[in-house]
């Protein structure tokens, strides 16, 4: 599986939940271990096709305690409140840092329509 970015550093920031990526064209991402559990690319947030994603609620102090490397094309990120399927390749999290500000937004007016106020 051949992916058009790699990254050239992936750091933890525990205390402040957030992973810290630098890719091989220099773009550096710093995403919340809030945003990367919500966007997680598994089946059970993601569903099994367009219109089944489930919205993750309470997910405002979750925080990454493993990062397990998947081949040469992806890791996979395990969570402190047990969530551990999803394999997040180079370009979803290239994609997932590139378009943090317009998913961020999106995910929280989709909290607001559930009534959910964010606790953090």
């Amino acid at each position: 599986m051949s992916s058009a970015h790699k990254p050239t550093d992936i750091k933890l920031h525990q205390k402040s939940r957030v992973l810290e990526i630098i890719f091989d064209d220099g773009v550096h991402f710093e995403l919340s271990c809030e945003y990367l559990r919500v966007y997680s690319p598994s089946a059970e947030v993601r569903g099994h096709g367009p219109g089944q994603e489930v919205l993750q609620l309470g997910k405002e102090n979750v925080n990454i305690t493993g990062i397990e490397p998947v081949g040469n094309y992806a890791v996979k990120l395990e969570f402190d409140d047990g969530h551990n399927t999803g394999i997040y390749s180079w370009d979803t999290l290239y994609t997932l840092g590139s378009e943090q500000e317009t998913l961020w937004a999106e995910y929280l007016e989709r909290l607001a329509k559930a009534g959910h106020k964010r606790k953090g």
